[in-house]
């Protein structure tokens, strides 16, 4: 069934302008977050042309130098290098940020950029080696939903609407199977460059983030590695929250008092590490906290991960065996003695206890994580997957079902199974939301007709 979606979306102008303008060029730190990620994969094209392989990503560099230490590179003649990754936006950073002439950038061994400056020079160390470049392709990470307006209806609702239900649910399976197939395959690279429990960690941590905060707290779980938190699991939340940037100020005056002593604690153990970890301390600019529902403050939901590794042994076998809703059990049943009756670090306790992560929360992480992860182990998910109950809807389905669906009565019947909701916004997100022609041009509704 997968390849009949995966033919109409070969068969379309998927690669046109995109309908929303979004940012050309992501932040620096969400570069280096997607670069670590494998978003980019690992295969690349230096500037002169010679063919680059990245065999080990490396970890986060917490010291002066190169963005990442531990990276192995193999070149065309197949000679293994070790040595630092530097990422920036423009290739001309090498030399305007002093890098040439820094000794702590002398084992670089790749400079990673995005955009060309125009100007022709050598990246060279402080004693004078080549550091080989590589241009990223911005179009190998996709074209993301964006912040949009509700739509008007599409011209698919039409055809749409003349299906039998059936029909419909075949349609809506087959997009959703694609998009599932696709969240496997990237997860299945960062389980190749990170290993299982670091991926498991960061795509939790991610969907922990919900969109607002997805970067900070990808950048916390990549900055972190699994096996460090849970050597110093007495410390681990102390330094969530330290490297978080939310335990900057270790006066706890401003707090209060039913807060201050539990900030005191977590400093208490933070102060021993800060001097380590100084550089990988998250400015506060990344945190977007406006508009945010208390239960989703990202100081919660960092407390929801903080919980979630005192149980991330059960946890990882539940998430490649357990039934979902084994998953979800375990999941809401998470307890912490503050961030249960707490909204964030500055507020009153709430009059009763609240689940650390929600049912719909809980939908996203088997959507995005669960499912995919058992797929990539090659484990056969999917009549599990398509029984799944849609919890609440969010903003990307109501466009996309205004779009596709209109005033269609049997609108709440398709989308009342998750994988009919992922479906819906895997075709949305293929067609809709890259045709330039407010919809006059969209070859989809041609393209479904034959289905």
């Amino acid at each position: 069934m997968t390849h009949r979606y995966a033919g109409i979306r070969s068969q379309a102008r998927v690669r046109e302008r995109p309908l929303i303008a979004l940012p050309k060029v992501p932040g620096e730190l969400e570069l280096q977050a997607r670069w670590f990620a494998g978003d980019f994969g690992r295969n690349f094209t230096s500037t002169s042309g010679e063919p680059v392989e990245l065999v080990q990503f490396g970890y986060w560099n917490r010291e002066p130098g190169p963005d990442f230490r531990g990276a192995a590179l193999r070149k065309s003649e197949g000679e293994v290098q070790r040595g630092g990754v530097e990422i920036d936006l423009l290739d001309r950073n090498w030399e305007s940020h002093g890098h040439a002439i820094n000794p702590a950038f002398e084992e670089t061994i790749l400079h990673v950029f995005v955009e060309r400056s125009g100007a022709e020079f050598f990246t060279r160390t402080s004693s004078h080696w080549l550091v080989p470049q590589v241009q990223l392709d911005l179009g190998t990470l996709g074209q993301g939903a964006g912040e949009i307006a509700l739509a008007h209806a599409g011209r698919c609702v039409a055809p749409l609407r003349h299906f039998e239900s059936a029909r419909v649910h075949d349609v809506l399976d087959s997009a959703a199977r694609f998009r599932l197939q696709r969240k496997a395959e990237k997860l299945r690279r960062r389980v190749q460059t990170h290993g299982r429990e670091d991926a498991l960690f960061h795509a939790v941590a991610e969907a922990l983030g919900y969109k607002q905060n997805r970067l900070p707290f990808t950048l916390l779980a990549q900055r972190l590695p699994l096996a460090f938190l849970r050597e110093n699991v007495a410390d681990a939340e102390a330094v969530l929250f330290g490297i978080a940037g939310f335990l900057e100020a270790p006066n706890v005056a401003p707090f209060r008092t039913c807060t201050r002593s539990y900030v005191r604690s977590l400093w208490d153990k933070w102060w021993r590490h800060r001097d380590r970890f100084a550089r990988l301390i998250l400015p506060p600019k990344l945190w977007k906290t406006s508009g945010a529902r208390p239960l989703n403050h990202p100081h919660r939901r960092l407390g929801a991960l903080a919980a979630l590794l005192g149980a991330w042994k059960r946890f990882s076998v539940v998430a490649s065996r357990g039934s979902a809703g084994a998953v979800a059990e375990l999941l809401s049943g998470l307890h912490h003695p503050f961030w249960s009756v707490h909204y964030t670090l500055f507020a009153e306790p709430a009059a009763s206890a609240s689940a650390l992560i929600g049912e719909s929360r809980i939908a996203d992480i088997l959507a995005n994580v669960i499912y995919p992860l058992r797929l990539s182990e090659e484990r056969e998910v999917w009549n599990d997957y398509r029984t799944l109950r849609a919890q609440l809807s969010n903003q990307s389905v109501r466009i996309a079902a205004a779009r596709l669906f209109a005033d269609d009565p049997r609108q709440r019947e398709f989308l009342r199974l998750l994988a009919a909701q992922q479906g819906l916004l895997q075709i949305y997100e293929d067609f809709c939301l890259r045709d330039a022609s407010d919809c006059a041009q969209c070859p989809f509704p041609e393209q479904v007709r034959k289905w």
